[in-house]
């Protein structure tokens, strides 16, 4: 029984700046997309705007994999701090940057640092809470991600207006020194990390992995012969180094984490197709302003805090593998609606009914499962393996979404010039055929029960 809660007297300093170090990071990652075209304009950068986005993008892979191997070596504190010291100096170059190059150097080490920080604060949880407050915790970093995706645009675009571009990388640094200093007395408490046998690094197929992202952010935004090059090179480099940042058999599906990492990504970059199309498909097609698009996603945003406390409070009385199941089967109903509203007969007020329906059910799928993927890991991780097993948790959408953004984004440039409504539906029919294959994904995630000549088995290791 749990004694108290993640506010309780012992966690509470804790709990408040890793959630307030998590809100930050979420913060900035969109209200970027939102301030950056007029950082642009003002430094007169067009040509850099993809790199902008694509760089930080491809540094956070790096830092995803460092910190996963640096925690199961030496703890998560080193991690966190070095991760907050890039994100914080990054955004002060970005925010304080003359030339547009100079946004990217600062977007690039701040997307460093993002990564560092992600996954180190997965660790914390592991060491710092017991496990029956996992739930609870990771509930809180999804409401900690979906918040700002509420208010970070409309935020963003009031700074931009009222005061400059720049406060929305400044006000940022400035707010996560503080966040960072309450977690310290809860750093200091944790028990040390388990000394196990050294792990062959994998910074180099981190490097490989992230040239290829940004190769593929940076294809996706061309159009033609260009388009086509860079894509290729770029999936034949996320082929070769992916697959070796991922726990064995997770391309497979294999039972127990392979198939939990898998999920993750796959749900990811379902929920992300109809999170990205979705208000475009209300703004062109159906006149509706940006304003009322954007209701749809403050529905699926509120649905999914819901989703999560809802799992955290009351979701005990299920499996692990039903709650995924379930969530899973409610991201593939969410994100089927938005094939409904490609329908070109549909009255204008019956699609924005579909459309935020679909992500209300939606939202409470990713609610519901995307917490239990991170509890499950840490349940199938031996104390030494953590931090790389969160490392892959998180790769794994990343890579995921980033690959299915690109290629959802340039099959729409092509289907578009001759019918934008079957762009539409070749973007949505992609989402809805990975939210579908995720259901198939869940039933694995239990991992199988060893056999009398398999029990002494180790955990499922992450490729070397």
């Amino acid at each position: 029984m749990v004694s108290e809660g993640i506010f309780g007297a012992r966690h509470r300093a804790l709990t408040i700046g890793i959630i307030t170090l998590c809100s930050l990071v979420a913060f900035e990652y969109i209200a970027v997309a939102t301030a950056m075209p007029a950082v642009a304009k003002a430094l007169d950068g067009l040509e850099l705007y993809a790199l902008s986005f694509g760089g930080s993008l491809a540094a956070g892979v790096v830092g995803m994999v460092v910190a996963g191997q640096w925690s199961d070596r030496k703890g998560p504190a080193g991690p966190i701090w070095w991760g907050v010291g890039a994100f914080v100096a990054g955004l002060a170059v970005a925010g304080l940057a003359p030339e547009m190059w100079v946004v990217v150097v600062g977007r690039v080490v701040q997307g460093f640092g993002g990564g560092l920080i992600g996954v180190a604060l997965y660790v914390v949880v592991a060491g710092a809470y017991p496990a029956e407050l996992h739930p609870r915790v990771f509930a809180a970093f999804a409401g900690a991600w979906t918040i700002p995706s509420m208010v970070g645009p409309a935020l963003a675009g009031l700074i931009v207006q009222v005061a400059h571009w720049r406060w929305v990388f400044l006000a940022v640094a400035i707010v996560a020194v503080p966040a960072a200093l309450l977690m310290r007395s809860g750093l200091r408490g944790l028990p040390p990390a388990a000394d196990g046998a050294a792990k062959r690094s994998r910074t180099a197929l981190a490097l490989g992995a992230a040239v290829s992202v940004c190769v593929l952010y940076i294809g996706g935004q061309q159009r033609g012969a260009l388009a086509l090059g860079l894509i290729a090179l770029a999936l034949a480099g996320l082929a070769v180094f992916a697959p070796r940042l991922l726990p064995r058999r997770t391309l497979r599906a294999g039972r127990g984490l392979p198939s939990v990492v898998l999920l993750r990504g796959f749900v990811g970059a379902a929920y992300l197709q109809a999170d990205v199309f979705l208000p475009l498909l209300l703004q062109q097609q159906r006149g509706l302003s940006a304003l009322q698009s954007g209701f749809a996603l403050t529905a699926g945003a509120l649905a999914w805090v819901t989703g999560s406390w809802w799992q955290g409070r009351h979701g005990k009385g299920l499996t692990n593998t039903q709650r995924l199941a379930g969530g899973s089967i409610m991201i593939a109903l969410g994100v089927g609606a938005t094939l409904f509203c490609v329908v070109p007969v549909l009255p204008v007020g019956a699609t924005v009914a579909v459309a935020v329906g679909g992500m209300l059910v939606g939202g409470l799928g990713m609610g519901v499962a995307y917490p239990v993927m991170s509890t499950v890991t840490l349940e199938l991780s031996p104390p030494e393996d953590r931090g790389v097993n969160s490392s892959a948790l998180q790769l794994s959408e990343s890579l995921f979404t980033t690959t299915v953004l690109a290629l959802g984004g340039s099959l729409f440039a092509l289907l578009s010039a001759t019918s934008m409504p079957l762009a539409f539906l070749a973007v949505f029919a992609i989402g809805e055929l990975l939210a579908v294959l995720a259901i198939a994904v869940a039933f694995r995630t239990r991992p199988a029960a060893p056999s009398p000549s398999r029990a002494a088995e180790p955990p499922v290791p992450v490729a070397a």
